[in-house]
């Protein structure tokens, strides 16, 4: 065993047994490279990554391979979920060098860090040749390779300041939307060609947007596909082909959060059953197979299980046939059981509801008893503070949307789970695993993402604790994040020095840390009326001007929090004693809403106190501004809907809230 046994992430752990002399990220392994005089190889992936196991099978695992690494090189594993910003910084790199990134990532470094030579996947032959080279190049040609690492890092650090400034305008939304028109699939669903990733965050701003052709074409699509697990739930990473036919396996929870919260807001936006259907199967399937027992949610499923990508999901006709007997051709015919792999298994797909929806139940159940008898994918179950804020948000909103307490108790469970375990002298830690916090600090989307899990699941619950710790959460990001000129960087100014302080605007698979961090500012000022929070998101979405027009699939999230903005957004106060069921039905109403970043607040007729409001205002415990001065209507629980804190005439009555939240939300 190598040092990695003592590693907590899942992925460092898969490495453990290896014949290379791996060691995690950290000084021990710079100053091992100094003294050895030799460059770091880091390698980079994580636990769900499929082409990361090929690797490691081909190479790692191989005793010739792990001589040439051991003698030649101080061998760096990082697990990319564990850090994102080593790994924002060398994919910079990597991209840069060769046009393209993915993972594994191959980087070999100088012993201070700077890359000189960069890739992806290796086969082992390939990659013997690579690494006799480069040893070749840094004994011999030493003085070039430096120069080279040198280069890389002046020209990664001599890019051009991201700019921010003020809030997009109608009309830039408005050529997003026509941006985005000309990338998309009318056919298909989605944008672009193979392969395709669900587009989640585009969707939140089609949605709040209107723009229902896109957004309504996708989902369905999606929903239909073998990206979506037909039996269990819960959506696989992307599509390989433009069709959503054959998904790549794995199951990433940030998927997962964020489709869930789509296709919630999408069921909010039409009333789709189908939108029901997908948005409650994927929250049971969150709950049953992704959360910990400590209450937290793990942070993937691997694509492979016995070596082969794929083999616990799919099925062949002769399998149905054993599984359902009588049954196995109506179902071969209901889910496409037509050999989408060589060896004639298929992945499943729903292209039309059953005509017969109890037969369906029935053979649903079937075959999901007859596949849990298989080698279930291995699970990756450290919890990420960025990934369950995305969750905890997701949950809380369906929980309520569909009336289901059991999701709104999970949501509050991963969130004391966070509160007790991660938040720690008022910094947050990135991960923890086994109810034990992880040593990495927390990034941007950590710190943004658990703030906007956190307003949002007060605006559910009511219960203040968790406006008061996103409050404190989003004090850190404003003093410790900012970057001087309108935008964040992804790291805090006291973390980790790298080569390059990470800073992209850009979403990924998930909203970028400062479209994240815009958001939860944006919701914490309809709240509280800080005029601080308000301007510091209007200038983090500076950015997004300069995406729309050419790359609005980049700045979807973005794009979506600016039409909040645009839209106010929107805030309603909810007062009543917490007994009265005229309270719920009134808050109810408001939640159920279609408007664009809506904010609720919710309290009885004495949630202010006596709190100063200039204090409170600037984020004092224990205080929601939005409730001050709103008060019962002739003893009746009331709600207000507000802009900017200026507010219509109370309502009383469900009808008469949904009346004011139509005027409002145009």
């Amino acid at each position: 065993m190598n040092r990695l046994q003592h590693a907590t992430s899942p992925y460092l752990q898969q490495h453990a047994a290896n014949p290379v002399d791996w060691f995690e990220w950290g000084e021990e392994a710079f100053e091992e490279a100094r003294r050895r005089d030799v460059p770091l190889l880091i390698s980079v992936g994580y636990s769900a990554c499929h082409w990361c196991h090929v690797m490691a099978h081909e190479s790692f695992e191989d005793d010739e391979t792990a001589r040439l690494m051991n003698a030649h090189f101080v061998n760096v594993k990082v697990d990319r979920e564990e850090r994102p910003d080593v790994d924002a910084v060398y994919m910079s790199a990597t991209q840069a060098m060769t046009q393209h990134g993915g993972w594994p990532m191959t980087v070999f470094a100088t012993p201070e860090g700077h890359p000189f030579y960069c890739g992806t996947y290796f086969p082992r032959p390939q990659f013997q040749r690579l690494l006799v080279g480069v040893h070749n190049a840094w004994t011999g040609d030493r003085e070039q390779v430096l120069e080279q690492g040198s280069k890389v890092v002046e020209a990664l650090n001599s890019g051009t300041a991201l700019p921010g400034g003020a809030l997009p305008t109608e009309e830039t939304l408005e050529r997003a939307v026509a941006n985005l028109e000309r990338s998309f699939d009318p056919a298909r669903g989605g944008f672009g060609g193979a392969p395709k990733f669900p587009p989640s965050m585009v969707l939140e701003f089609l949605l709040r947007s209107g723009e229902r052709a896109m957004s309504d074409r996708t989902l369905e699509a999606m929903a239909r596909g073998g990206i979506y697990d037909q039996l269990g739930g819960g959506f696989a990473r992307y599509s390989v082909d433009a069709e959503w036919v054959v998904p790549h396996f794995e199951k990433m929870l940030y998927d997962n959060a964020l489709l869930l919260r789509v296709y919630t807001h999408w069921w909010k936006a039409t009333g789709a059953p189908l939108a029901r259907r997908v948005a409650l199967e994927t929250a049971d399937w969150l709950l049953r197979e992704m959360r910990t027992p400590e209450g937290g949610f793990a942070s993937a499923l691997d694509a492979d299980s016995e070596g082969e990508e794929g083999r616990f999901y799919v099925w062949t006709p002769a399998q149905l046939r054993e599984a359902l007997g009588e049954d196995a051709q109506w179902a071969v015919e209901l889910f496409e059981v037509k050999g989408t792999f060589e060896h004639g298994a298929s992945v499943l797909q729903l292209l039309e509801d059953p005509d017969d929806t109890g037969r369906y139940e029935r053979v649903r159940a079937r075959l999901m008893a007859a596949r849990d008898l298989r080698v279930r994918p291995g699970r990756d179950d450290k919890v990420v503070a960025s990934w369950n804020g995305l969750v905890i948000a997701a949950l809380a909103e369906t929980g309520t949307v569909f009336e289901r307490p059991d999701l709104v108790e999970a949501a509050s469970a991963a969130a004391a789970l966070l509160a007790g375990t991660h938040v720690t002298d008022g910094r947050l830690l990135r991960t923890s695993r086994d109810g034990r916090p992880g040593h990495n600090a927390g990034v941007l989307e950590d710190y943004a993402n658990l703030a906007e899990g956190l307003i949002t699941l007060y605006g559910v619950t009511g219960e203040t604790r968790w406006f008061e710790l996103a409050g404190r959460l989003l004090d850190v990001v404003l003093d410790r994040f900012a970057d001087g000129r309108g935008g964040f960087f992804d790291t805090a100014d006291d973390a980790e020095r790298l080569f390059q302080r990470p800073q992209d605007p850009a979403d990924n698979a998930t909203p970028s840390g400062q479209f994240a961090a815009a958001g939860a500012l944006l919701s914490y000022a309809a709240l509280t009326g800080s005029s601080r929070h308000r301007q510091a998101a209007e200038a983090a979405l500076g950015t997004v001007s300069v995406l729309a027009t050419g790359h609005a699939r980049f700045a979807g999230w973005g794009l979506a929090v600016a039409r909040a903005a645009l839209a106010g957004p929107v805030e309603v106060a909810v007062v009543g004693p917490p007994d009265d069921p005229r309270t719920a039905q009134l808050h109810r109403a408001a939640l159920l809403a279609d408007v664009p970043g809506l904010v609720v607040a919710l309290g009885p007729e004495d949630a202010w106190g006596t709190a100063d409001t200039r204090g409170a205002r600037d984020g004092a415990a224990g205080t929601v501004p939005l409730l001050e001065g709103r008060g019962l209507v002739d003893g009746a629980p009331a709600a207000y809907v507000c802009r900017g804190f200026t507010c219509r005439l109370p309502v009383t009555t469900p009808a008469e809230l949904r009346a004011e939240l139509a005027v409002a939300g145009r």
